[in-house]
């Protein structure tokens, strides 16, 4: 059985890249457990020494060797101090899973926080519906193998649901079912002493990494306002977008951070004809005179949609449209938390804006598997 689970995964990573939509292998993380052992399911999905090769790809295109080795020297003197609990816990065993240095793992984890540039958008409707949909975009191809759903569980029901890659304990995407999705964004371009600089917060400041704060703030926040408060006050490693949609009409905002709390926050504003906005990579006040106009084609493609004809499948046309869809688009999710059992995130291949008519069946498939677990 493990084996035919393992080339199931396979199968998915070469149709990915065989230039067709499909859905990310899913797996359950029991927030009841010891957090060492929650993410033990990962390995009977994905093959270790494939994980190995992959994650050590990762760590050598994204980290510097000498921040690496410093990185080392550090966990070997303070490690016990400088990982937050649970997230300590559970990054201790992923390195038993994975055989590798502890260090290594937090490597990765911090390699993942880097580059990813994005597109998200938050929607409602003219019925007061609040869509929620986001492109991720690395410039490392190899992610499309490793990317997962994960619903995480607590009590015996889904707390929260979330997108991301084998061997990250953050996410980027998730949603907390009838209370509010969210999505982070990059903000601005990073470089590798900018890694040095959200190393050094981490570790030395004791602040939150940004995806490890859009994880907690699934599993505490009460709703859409709490959350929108804990993404806004709670200090962070580095500068990001955090784009939120709730679960009622009115329910959504795009809040620019700083490491220290926040730079402006952007709400939906349906009344006045505010009813959708896209964030990519750089303040939404800011002109854009660069050559990147994802944005420019969002905005035009959602305002071409228009506010009576937005849902969850326009939305996820809207992302697959060139250049919000590009060749370093890994996934594409589209969400509503007042619908959770809809939530679908499929892997784009390379050269997804030139795909006509998306794969649908996975997507279909992913949200009958789903519907069963969540109930009003």
């Amino acid at each position: 059985m493990l084996l035919q689970v393992r080339a199931a995964a396979l199968l998915v990573g070469l149709a990915a890249w065989c230039g067709s939509d499909v859905s990310p292998p899913t797996i359950d993380v029991n927030l009841d457990d010891d957090p060492q052992v929650r993410w033990a399911p990962l390995f009977q999905v994905f093959d270790t020494d494939f994980l190995k090769r992959t994650a050590q790809e990762m760590i050598d295109a994204a980290i510097p060797k000498w921040i690496h080795e410093a990185l080392i020297s550090v966990m070997n003197v303070s490690e016990p101090f400088i990982l937050p609990e649970p997230y300590g816990e559970e990054l201790r065993g992923m390195s038993s899973h994975f055989g590798s240095n502890l260090s290594d793992i937090v490597m990765l984890n911090f390699a993942y926080e880097a580059n990813a540039f994005c597109t998200s958008i938050v929607a409602q409707d003219k019925h007061g519906n609040v869509y929620h949909g986001r492109n991720l975009d690395y410039r490392y191809p190899a992610l499309r193998k490793v990317t997962l759903n994960v619903n995480f569980w607590k009590n015996g029901k889904i707390a929260y649901t979330g997108t991301t890659f084998a061997g990250y304990v953050g996410l980027w995407t998730g949603q907390s079912p009838y209370k509010f999705t969210v999505s982070g964004d990059q903000r601005g371009k990073h470089h590798w002493w900018d890694l040095w600089k959200t190393i050094v917060s981490a570790f030395l400041m004791k602040r939150t990494p940004v995806s490890w704060l859009a994880r907690e703030t699934l599993e505490k926040a009460e709703d859409f306002q709490d959350a929108v408060l804990r993404l806004s006050k709670v200090p962070i490693i580095a500068d990001v977008y955090y784009i939120v949609g709730g679960a009622r009409p009115g329910e959504g905002a795009v809040i620019t951070r700083n490491r220290a709390g926040p730079a402006d926050i952007w709400p939906l504003e349906p009344l006045s004809g505010g009813w959708f906005r896209v964030e990519t990579n750089f303040d939404h006040w800011v002109p854009n005179t660069g050559k990147d106009k994802r944005r420019e084609a969002a905005e035009k493609a959602m305002n071409a949609t228009g506010q009576e004809h937005v849902n969850m499948d326009s939305l996820f046309q809207v992302l697959s449209l060139f250049p919000v869809c590009n060749w370093k688009t890994v996934y594409t999710t589209t969400m509503s938390a007042a619908s959770p059992e809809n939530y679908t995130t499929l892997i784009r291949p390379p050269a997804c804006h030139v795909t006509q008519q998306p794969e649908v069946l996975p997507a279909v498939r992913k949200v009958e598997r789903m519907s069963q677990f969540f109930t009003p």
